[in-house]
């Protein structure tokens, strides 16, 4: 049976990162780590809330993460949103709109289910202006999204 999944290139910090990321997601375990005769990672696969992914010390990346791909999560609530927001951005750096990037240089998107109900409301002024507010955001507060919008009418 064929599967596909991401495949992240660390510079020598596999191990860290399966760690770091299986600790914050439900449901995650770090399936093996491939070791080297000195005991140091070399690959590995790990699982995040269902999700397999690899990985592989490479060594100094040529090519480092980029927001060209990112792993977006999708909360329930505000609840949800602080607390993967508070932990993937530990050691690393907020950006706009429900963006950050990881101490590992990798993109994260935390957005509430109700951003994507508001970004769709069948009235356009309220969608509108959820969007605008939105787009003033670090970390998305669903409370002022529903302001803006219910503001617009």
């Amino acid at each position: 049976m064929t599967s596909i999944s991401p495949c992240l290139w660390f510079d020598d910090n596999l191990e860290e990162a399966a760690t770091f990321y299986t600790r914050i997601f439900p449901r995650s375990s770090v399936r093996y780590l491939a070791r080297l005769p000195s005991g140091d990672a070399m690959a590995g696969e790990f699982d995040l809330d269902g999700l397999t992914f690899r990985g592989i010390n490479g060594g100094p990346v040529h090519a480092h993460f980029t927001e060209a791909v990112s792993f977006s999560v999708t909360c329930k609530d505000q609840s949800e949103v602080d607390y993967y927001w508070d932990s993937l951005v530990d050691g690393g750096e907020e950006s706009m709109c429900g963006w950050l990037k990881d101490r590992f240089g990798l993109s994260w998107q935390i957005v509430p289910e109700r951003l994507y109900e508001l970004l769709s409301d069948p009235v356009p002024a309220r969608a509108q202006a959820a969007s605008q507010s939105m787009l003033g955001m670090q970390r998305i507060v669903v409370a002022d999204l529903e302001a803006a919008a219910d503001a617009a009418g």
